[in-house]
C-alpha cells in the first residue's frame, strides 16, 4: 500500500473558508426563507463585473486564438514578454523601484505562490508567521513538514507566532530571536492594517541583519489611501537583498474568476546551503515555474496587460472606489451598532470587536442567523484573531448598506 505524507493530517478541521460554506450551507438547509436574504460577507471574493478595457482585451484575444497565423500554444511558463515588462515598468520603474522585468513571474493566483515558494526554500528554516494571518501561510508549511503537531489553541510547534494587536496597531514587530524565514502581508489580510515605511525598514533591518527573507504579500497594494505608506517592500532600502513580493489582480482588477498574479524575486536574493555557500533564489524559482507550471494562458495575460492601458487604470480605479466606499459604509454602520472597529480605510476589511461574552465563532452564528449576514471569525486566523471578527466590503453598495443597517438592529 503507498504511503501518505502525513502532515497532512495535523491540519486541523477543514481550511477556514470550507467550513465556513458547511455552516452557511446548514443554515440555509434549516431556513430556507432566511437564505433568500441572505448576505455573504466572509470569503473576500469580488463582486462587480471586470473592466470594460479587459473584456474589449478578452474578445481581441480570443479572435486571435480563432485563426492560425495568430494561434498560439504553449506560452513562456514566467509569463509573456510583455506582460512581465507592463508589470516592471508600471509598478515598479515607473516608481522608482528597481525591478527588472525577468524579476517578474506570472503565476495563476497569489494564493498558489505563497505556497509554491516553500518548494526552493528549505526545511530546516525557522518560519515567523503574523497572528492572526491568511491561513494559507500556515496551513502550507504544515503540509511542507515545517512544523510539529498544533496545540490545544491550535497553534502549530516550530513556527514563530508574531502577535498583531491594537497595540502594536494589527503590524508584527520583529522578534527578539533569530528566524529565518518572515511572512509579511500589508496591507494586511485579516485585520486591514497597513504598515508604515518605519515598521518595514525595521523588518528590512531585521531581515538583513539575520539573513532572513521576507516574503511579502502586496496583494492588497492598491487599496493604500494614505500618503506615506509602502505600496511594495522594495521602496525601502535592502529589500532587493531579503525579499520577495507577491502581488495579485484578483481585488484590483476583479480577477478572482479569471486568475493572474505575479511574484517579484530579485536575481540578488540570496540563500545558504547546508554547507554554508551562498546561492541565488532567482534561477531556483525560474527552474521551479518550468518544471510546475504550465504558465498562464495567452487570453489571461492580454486581459491583465488591458489593466495597464488608459481606460483600464481609469476603470481599475472605479472598482477600488467602489469597495472602498463600501467600507466606509460597513465601518459607520458597526460603529453605530456600538461595535469597536478597526481597518477598512486602506484595506477592503473591516476587524470587528466581538462584543463581551461572545467567542468568534458565536458572533459568526449569532449574525448568520439573526442578521443573515455572512462574516469570518477571527480565530480562524489564528488565536490572536480570537475576540474579532471581518467583514469584506467586496459587494454591491446596496448589499453593504442593507449589512450596516442589519447590524445595528442586532441585541448583543
Amino acid at each position: 500500500m503507498a504511503f501518505l505524507n502525513e502532515h497532512y493530517l495535523k491540519l486541523k478541521a477543514g481550511y477556514l473558508f470550507p467550513e465556513i460554506g458547511r455552516r452557511v450551507k446548514a443554515f440555509n438547509d434549516a431556513h430556507p426563507d432566511a437564505a433568500k436574504r441572505l448576505i455573504r460577507c466572509g470569503i473576500g471574493d469580488v463582486t462587480e463585473p471586470l473592466p470594460a478595457a479587459v473584456i474589449a482585451a478578452l474578445h481581441r484575444a480570443v479572435d486571435e486564438m480563432g485563426v492560425r497565423e495568430t494561434f498560439r500554444g504553449y506560452g513562456p511558463e514566467q509569463g509573456y514578454d510583455w506582460l512581465r515588462a507592463a508589470i516592471a515598468h508600471h509598478d515598479y520603474r515607473a516608481k522608482g523601484l528597481d525591478v527588472a522585468d525577468d524579476e517578474i513571474f506570472v503565476s495563476d493566483g497569489s494564493k498558489c505562490d505563497c505556497g509554491g515558494i516553500l518548494d526552493v526554500l528549505g526545511s530546516a528554516n525557522r518560519i515567523a508567521i503574523s497572528d492572526p494571518v491568511y491561513p494559507v501561510y500556515v496551513d502550507t508549511n504544515v503540509m511542507a513538514g515545517h512544523t510539529g503537531e498544533a496545540d490545544s489553541g491550535g497553534a502549530y510547534g516550530g513556527l514563530v507566532y508574531l502577535p498583531c494587536t491594537p497595540q502594536n496597531g494589527f503590524i508584527p514587530e520583529p522578534p527578539q530571536e533569530a528566524v529565518d524565514v518572515v511572512y509579511l502581508c500589508s496591507p494586511n489580510n485579516p485585520t486591514g492594517a497597513a504598515a508604515t515605511r518605519a515598521q518595514l525598514q525595521s523588518w528590512v533591518d531585521y531581515a538583513l541583519k539575520h539573513r532572513a527573507i521576507l516574503l511579502f504579500d502586496g496583494a492588497y497594494e492598491a487599496y493604500i489611501t494614505e500618503s506615506g505608506i509602502p505600496h511594495s517592500i522594495y521602496e525601502i532600502p535592502g529589500a532587493r537583498e531579503c525579499a520577495i513580493e507577491f502581488r495579485s489582480f484578483s481585488k484590483n482588477g476583479g480577477f478572482t474568476g479569471v486568475r493572474c498574479a505575479f511574484t517579484v524575486v530579485p536575481k540578488t536574493l540570496m540563500a545558504r546551503t547546508a554547507a554554508g555557500e551562498k546561492r541565488a533564489l532567482h534561477p531556483l524559482w525560474q527552474r521551479r515555474m518550468t518544471t510546475k507550471f504550465n504558465g498562464v494562458s495567452y487570453l489571461v495575460q492580454r486581459a491583465a496587460e488591458a489593466l495597464y492601458s488608459t481606460d483600464g487604470q481609469a476603470q481599475v480605479g472605479q472598482l477600488l472606489a467602489h469597495y472602498l466606499g463600501n467600507a466606509e459604509v460597513l465601518v459607520a454602520g458597526a460603529r453605530a451598532a456600538g461595535l469597536t472597529v478597526h481597518g477598512g480605510r486602506n484595506a477592503p476589511y473591516i476587524w470587528v470587536e466581538t462584543p463581551a461574552g461572545h467567542t468568534s465563532w458565536q458572533a459568526f452564528d449569532k449574525i448568520l442567523r439573526e442578521a443573515n449576514v455572512v462574516i469570518t471569525p477571527g480565530s480562524g486566523f489564528g488565536s490572536k484573531g480570537e475576540g474579532y471578527f471581518r467583514v469584506s466590503a467586496f459587494n454591491s453598495r446596496a448589499n453593504a448598506e442593507e449589512v450596516a443597517r442589519r447590524l445595528q438592529d442586532l441585541k448583543w
